[in-house]
């Protein structure tokens, strides 16, 4: 009799209550976008500022490293098409790296990208989470459609590459998403292209031409979450779909973009990352796990209980248009 009702009252929610819930969750999920909305503009400051700590080293450190990278990318690109007796100078370089430092699309991708490192790094250091090949993986891999199996490998691969590019603190120009290269080469051509434009041209064009959105590493991920279907419910499973598919799914079911799937993570985004767990159809005791596992100490807010997955989804939608205007 308890559970029966139990399940009643979840059931028969008292629309006050619920009303309330909502309320205070929108303030505190306010609070937390507050907080992202400054933190492009901070980290482009702190990577222009060496020696601030006010952000974690380690993830300035492979900000610094990704930015650099890009642009030795770009600027190599160039001097594949410019006159063979130079060689760029190393103040292009350090140009470009400025320039995209300053830019707030890269620089979000690139905190984002350093987060889901570092996080994924400690969850398989603290949880065992294998970084690469999780139980979810090993079952898409193994399924009897083909084509599944196939992309399931790809992501793996691709997986193991990001895995070993954030060593390095690389960042391949094939792995942005499509608008962020498109900013890269615009920025790049302010750098290259000032006095010849001709060797910045040919060279963006190549680049352009090997460029192909949908086998890199987020591409797959998005294709293998999205052949899911209803079994996507499995991946909200942290311990058994990874990080970077469970952020994958997140980001989908709460119609997020998939850096804010990350950042929800943050342990001062908690609203946001119960909400979109809920959006999600995940029932409390089941948003409480996944808590257990990202944050351990750190308790699920109150009153998401009382928050329907649709309403969820508003509440997040609503919070999108508010950073937005």
């Amino acid at each position: 009799m308890p559970r029966y009702k139990h399940a009643m009252k979840e059931a028969v929610m008292d629309p006050q209550d619920q009303m309330r819930a909502g309320d205070a969750l929108r303030r505190e999920l306010a609070r937390g976008d507050v907080a992202l909305s400054g933190v492009a503009p901070v980290l482009s400051h702190l990577l222009a500022s060496p020696g601030q700590a006010l952000v974690s080293e380690d993830v300035l450190a492979r900000m610094r490293g990704m930015l650099g990278d890009i642009s030795r990318q770009v600027i190599a690109a160039h001097a594949e098409f410019g006159d063979k007796g130079s060689q760029p100078g190393q103040g292009m370089q350090v140009d470009l790296a400025a320039r995209l430092a300053a830019s707030g699309i890269v620089v979000s991708h690139c905190y984002a990208i350093a987060m889901e490192s570092l996080l994924g790094e400690r969850l398989e250091q603290d949880g065992s989470i294998d970084q690469v090949l999780t139980p979810l993986l090993q079952e898409l891999i193994a399924s009897p459609d083909e084509s599944t199996a196939e992309l399931a490998m790809a992501a793996m691969s691709a997986q193991a590459r990001f895995v070993q590019a954030q060593r390095r603190m690389d960042m391949p120009l094939g792995e942005l998403p499509s608008e962020l290269l498109l900013e890269v080469l615009a920025l790049g051509r302010k750098v290259c292209a000032a006095s010849e434009p001709g060797p910045y041209d040919r060279a963006e064009q190549a680049l352009r031409a090997g460029y192909d959105e949908s086998v890199s590493r987020l591409g797959l991920l998005t294709r293998l979450v999205g052949g899911l279907s209803g079994g996507i419910r499995a991946a909200l499973d942290l311990e058994h779909a990874g990080l970077a598919l469970f952020a994958t799914a997140l980001a989908r079911t709460s119609r997020q973009a998939r850096e804010l799937a990350i950042l929800s993570c943050h342990e001062r985004q908690l609203v946001r990352l119960a909400l979109s767990l809920r959006s999600g159809g995940l029932k409390p005791a089941a948003i409480a796990r996944q808590f257990v596992v990202i944050h351990r100490d750190l308790a699920v807010p109150q009153g998401i209980e009382d928050i329907a997955p649709e309403q969820a989804v508003a509440m997040l939608k609503g919070a999108a248009a508010g950073r937005s205007s």
